[in-house]
This record gives structure tokens, sequence and C-alpha cells, in this order.
């Protein structure tokens, strides 16, 4: 089949002047090297395409494709994951992982949670500071944890995130309103142990494929799993293994979450747990990081035995098998572009 592949290549981003924090979910060209030699092994024609703005220019050109692998970010906005699975949407191309609207929501975490929330799954109190008249009125007992509400790779972040009192949560909400430009999250600290949970398929089919502690090294930034600790993991971070009760649990909240969302093909599911060792659910990464040696789903991956181009091979074949669901059934008229009468009324003048 023809395949197109989309991404944000992060080096495009530094040459425009964007800064490296604003990049850090972005990819290195070994992602796409690994990503189109997996495909290419597979029998598939691969198309590199790029960014919204080249799909948007092949398109425009009749350029089309029996589906599309995207891991593009986006650059801004709460839907920037979902523009480009949107957008082939509105082709009738289908695209592997999430839908558009499974990939907007759960970059809003405040929204997502409500959801988990409503499903029974355990997940920390929280509240949405979107202006300071939310922190006159703030009601969580500390200590509590703040971050951006829609970012990703930990940015926004830091050992700041962890406050104690108002006046420190004011200080770090002013400082994130600032910096990012959107509400912040603030959720009641888990002070437990951390987990991400490795998920392929979607609905009854999807299962976890295995659950990783992350355990922070002395020379890490305390607290969380900031972007500081995710750009240095080497020496910050300590990747294992878990299969005990607390982790088993771990596994179930992330497989109950995945499922109550609706998301597809493959993702991680991030977890921590309380102080009585109950796991709860943090965050959805339904677009996880593909680079063939520092993403966290390719690390756990690697851990239970599956090698890159096993783990991109069952992602394929969840979303191949799903294909047919995927489709319009009769496929999209190729319109006449339009033109407005007012323009046909001012060429008759």
């Amino acid at each position: 089949m023809r395949v197109g592949l989309c991404y944000d290549l992060r080096q495009d981003y530094l040459d425009a002047g964007f800064s490296a924090e604003q990049t850090a979910e972005f990819d290195a060209p070994e992602t796409i090297d690994a990503l189109e030699f997996v495909l290419r092994t597979r029998g598939e024609q691969v198309e590199r395409i790029g960014h919204l703005q080249s799909l948007v220019n092949k398109l425009a050109r009749g350029k089309r494709w029996d589906y599309v692998f995207s891991i593009a970010e986006g650059i801004s906005g709460i839907a920037r994951e979902a523009q480009i699975p949107a957008l082939l949407e509105g082709y009738g191309i289908p695209c592997v992982f999430s839908d558009p609207t499974i990939l907007s929501l759960t970059l809003d975490k405040a929204v997502t949670k409500r959801i988990i929330r409503d499903a029974g799954i355990p997940t920390a109190d929280y509240r949405v500071l979107r202006n300071p008249g939310d922190l006159e009125e703030f009601s969580l007992p500390f200590p509590v944890f703040a971050k951006p509400l829609a970012e990703g790779t930990g940015k926004g972040i830091s050992a700041h995130s962890f406050v104690e009192d108002l006046e420190g949560l004011t200080l770090q909400t002013q400082k994130l309103w600032q910096k990012y430009s959107q509400p912040v999250l603030v959720e009641h600290y888990l002070s437990g142990r951390e987990f991400t949970v490795g998920i392929l398929g979607q609905g009854k089919r999807s299962q976890v494929i295995g659950v990783m502690e992350v355990t922070f090294k002395e020379s890490a930034e305390s607290f969380g799993y900031s972007y500081e600790n995710k750009e240095h993991y080497e020496a910050r971070i300590q990747y294992s293994l878990a299969d005990d009760a607390e982790a088993k649990r771990a596994g179930e909240v992330a497989l109950q979450a995945w499922q109550a969302l609706g998301c597809r093909d493959g993702g991680r599911v991030d977890i921590r747990s309380n102080e009585f060792g109950k796991p709860h659910f943090i965050e959805v990464n339904s677009l996880a990081g593909l680079h063939p040696e520092r993403s966290d789903l390719v690390i756990l991956a690697g851990m239970v035995g599956l090698s890159y181009a096993d783990l991109i091979g069952k992602i394929l074949d969840e979303f191949l098998t799903d294909l047919p669901n995927r489709k319009i059934p009769h496929g999209l008229p190729r319109l006449r572009p339009f033109r407005s009468r007012s323009l046909r009324f001012r060429k008759a003048l």
C-alpha cells in the first residue's frame, strides 16, 4: 500500500528560532529513518510528507495515500496533535493511532481526568486555574502539584511544581501562565511510586504489554518526571520492569483508562500511587514518542522482548485490523475547486 509518513522534524523548528523546550516533543531524523525502514520491510511504499503545511501542499496538488502514519505533534493549540488526522479524515484517508477527537481530548488533562473520574477510575483530585480569581477560591489541601494543562514531555514540570502553600502556588502558577499562555492544572500530590504502562490495541482487543517503574536518582529533579529529567534520563532516571501486586494494579488502572477514553493502536498511560500504594491515573499519551532508543514506550517494549520492528509492527497490525472501520465506504468525490458567485459576478462586470 501507499503510505504517507507525517512528522515534525525538531531541527526544522530549531532553525526557525524555537527553543529546545518548545521542540522537545518533535522528532529526530533517526526516528523517521527507523519508521520508514520498518514500513518498507513490510512491503509498503513510503512517501515522507513531513509537517502539516507540507501535507496541505501535497493534498492540494492531488497526492493521496492508502493510509498515513503520523507522529506529528503540531506546534500550537489544544488540538495540535489532531490537526493532521482531522485534515486526513476530511479527505477520507485513514490515519494510524487515535482519532482526532481523542487526540484533542487527551491533550486537555483536566477534561481527560473528568472522564476518568466519571468512569470510576482513581485519579487525584484537581483544580484548573485560569485566572487570579481561581487562586483566590483555591480549596485543595496541600501539598499539590502544578503543571500546564496541555503539554507533554514533562514541559512545565520542575522541582517547583511541588507546592506546599498558597503563596508558593500563586508564584508557580503565575510563572506557568506567563511562559505557556494556558491554564494550570493543580492536583493533589501523589507521593507513591510512578509507573508508565505500554498498551496496544483498542476496546476489548487492547492489552498491557508491560509496566515500567520510573525511579528518580539522586541527580534528578525532585517530585516529578520533568522535562529536564526526561532530557537527561540516562543520568537521572532508573527504569525497571515491575510485576508486583501494586504494579499489576497500575496496569489494570491504565488499561481501564485507555478503554474508557477510546484510545487506539498503541500508546502509554502514566500512573502514580498515593501514600497507601493505590495506583492513580495521571495522564495518557495517545500519540507516544517512537524514537528508537530514547522514547519510553520503546524502552519498555525492549524490556519485554519486543524489538523496535516488533513494536511498530504490532501497532500497524492493530491499525490494519480495524482499517475497514476507518474507511469511508465509497470514498470521497473529487470535487471541483470552489468559486464564489461574487467572483463570477465581478468578472461579468
